[in-house]
């Protein structure tokens, strides 16, 4: 299990795919931040304005240190903006907060994976750090069933995974759509918010990828300690 060359085989691809993903983000955030939107609107006047425009006037827009450090709390209800996006009048800054926006607008509207992704974090959270030492335990022991369990609380990261997909591509849609349709960005500069958030949307799937290949190799490992039974 310590030197099997099939864990290359299974994590190779996943982590290229992380690595190409976020030097994507990287690259369109670092170009399109230096690209003033022509209104002066800055991402916390754009958020607060997409806010409005659904009726969030209870949600409050705070600066948060880090970069791209960006997101909706939704047990508080406040939404978060990184120092690059907070005071920033930029396409990225603009797409970015708008982006967050959206996960707020999907919270008030009650959208169904946005609330099952919530529901299951307690569940994540046990998994992900219990889930490892069960299934590593098993292997040690050589007990297919407690390895199956392992195996199975592990799972529940990919299903966190596989949910997040929906929820961060339909927070980008709302965002695109609610900064054209009230004209606070214009042709050129929608078509550069589209870029940020694309790029974004890369990094959720190559999560998933990695984290699928990940419960994959697990699962031919149990497989493998079945036949030797």
């Amino acid at each position: 299990m310590f030197f099997d060359p099939m864990y290359f085989v299974f994590m190779l691809p996943g982590l290229l795919f992380m690595l190409w993903a976020q030097s994507k983000v990287k690259g369109n955030y670092a170009k399109y931040s230096k690209v003033r939107v022509q209104n002066g609107m800055t991402g916390a006047q754009a958020a607060r304005a997409l806010l409005d425009n659904n009726g969030l006037y209870n949600v409050p827009v705070e600066a948060v240190p880090g970069e791209l450090t960006d997101h909706y709390d939704p047990r508080k209800r406040v939404l978060r903006l990184s120092q690059g996006v907070f005071n920033v009048p930029s396409v990225a800054a603009v797409g970015i907060a708008a982006h967050e926006a959206g996960h707020a607008i999907q919270h008030a509207k009650a959208y169904a994976p946005l609330q099952v992704r919530t529901a299951i974090v307690p569940a994540v959270g046990i998994g992900s750090n219990v889930g490892f030492g069960i299934l590593f335990l098993g292997f040690i022991m050589q007990s297919f069933n407690l390895a199956l369990i392992g195996i199975g609380l592990f799972a529940l990261t990919t299903v966190f995974a596989l949910i997040t997909l929906p929820v961060e591509f339909d927070a980008s849609r709302r965002a695109k759509e609610s900064l054209r349709n009230m004209g606070l960005v214009d042709v050129g500069e929608g078509q550069g918010v589209a870029k940020v958030l694309d790029a974004a949307a890369w990094t959720y799937i190559a999560g998933f990828a990695a984290s699928l290949l990940t419960l994959l190799y697990y699962v031919s490992l149990l497989t493998g300690m079945r036949r030797d039974d």
